[in-house]
C-alpha cells in the first residue's frame, strides 16, 4: 500500500475512514459532512455546530481534522474522527452533550463516546475527554489502515477542549508525537505486512524470512 504523504490522498483516505466508522458504529445514520485539514495548534479537532457549508444537495456540518495530529498512530485519528462524530451524532438527535458555552464534554457524550468504543477520562474544566480502547486498537487492526504519514509542526500539544474545537491559551507547549499502541511488520523480501499489538516475532511463510519493524 502506497505511503499517504499527498494532502489529496490524506483527505480521501480520511473520507474512507469515515465511511467506514459510520457504517460499523453508528449503523449508517449519520449524514456525510465536508472532511476538512485545518492547523488548529493545541486541539484534535472539531465538529461545526451548524451546517456551515453549501452544496447542490444542501448544507452540510465540517469534521475538521488538525493539521498537527495528522500524522499521529492510526488509532488516534480514529479516536479523533470517532469523537467528532459523536457530537455529529448528538447534533443530528438534539441531544445536549456539551455545557460551559460548548466547552465541556459532559455524561451525555460520555455515554455515546462509550458505545462506540472509546475510553473516557476525566480532563479538569473540559470535561470527559477520550482515547483508544483495546477495542478500537483491534479494528483498527483488522482494516489494515496505514498512517497518514503528513503533519504539520507546531509547538503545541494537542487536546479535546470542546464542540468548537477552539484552542485556549492554557494549551501545554513542546508536545510530541505520541507513539502507536501498534507496529507494523513486514517481510523484507516480498513486503507483505502484518500489525500487532505487541512485540512478536512472526516469520513469512511465503520466503521463510523473519518480518521486521518498519
Amino acid at each position: 500500500m502506497k505511503q499517504t504523504t499527498k494532502m489529496s490522498r490524506a483527505v480521501g483516505q480520511l473520507e474512507k475512514i469515515y465511511f467506514h466508522l459510520n457504517e460499523d458504529f453508528f449503523e449508517g445514520a449519520l449524514s456525510i459532512p465536508i472532511i476538512t485539514v485545518q492547523s488548529k495548534p493545541g486541539t484534535c479537532g472539531h465538529c461545526s455546530v451548524a451546517k456551515v457549508w453549501q452544496r447542490p444537495d444542501g448544507s452540510t456540518y465540517e469534521l475538521n481534522i488538525a493539521a498537527e495530529v495528522l500524522n499521529y498512530p492510526i488509532e488516534e485519528t480514529l479516536d479523533t474522527m470517532i469523537h467528532e462524530m459523536v457530537h455529529l451524532y448528538c447534533r443530528e438527535n438534539a441531544i445536549k452533550e456539551v455545557s460551559r458555552g460548548g466547552m465541556y464534554h459532559n455524561g451525555r457524550f460520555k455515554e455515546e463516546a462509550e458505545k462506540r468504543g472509546l475510553e473516557c477520562f476525566k480532563h479538569g474544566q473540559y470535561g470527559w475527554n477520550t482515547r483508544p480502547s483495546e477495542k478500537l486498537v483491534e479494528y483498527a487492526l483488522s482494516k489494515d489502515w496505514n498512517e497518514i504519514r503528513i503533519g504539520r509542526n507546531s509547538g503545541f500539544q494537542p487536546i479535546r477542549i470542546g464542540s468548537t474545537g477552539t484552542s485556549q491559551s492554557g494549551a501545554v507547549t513542546g508536545g510530541e508525537r505520541r507513539p502507536s499502541s501498534t507496529r507494523k511488520l513486514q517481510c523484507p523480501c516480498c513486503k507483505n505486512s502484518v500489525r500487532a499489538t505487541k512485540d512478536v516475532r512472526i516469520m513469512c511463510m511465503d520466503c521463510m524470512q523473519q518480518m521486521v519493524e518498519v
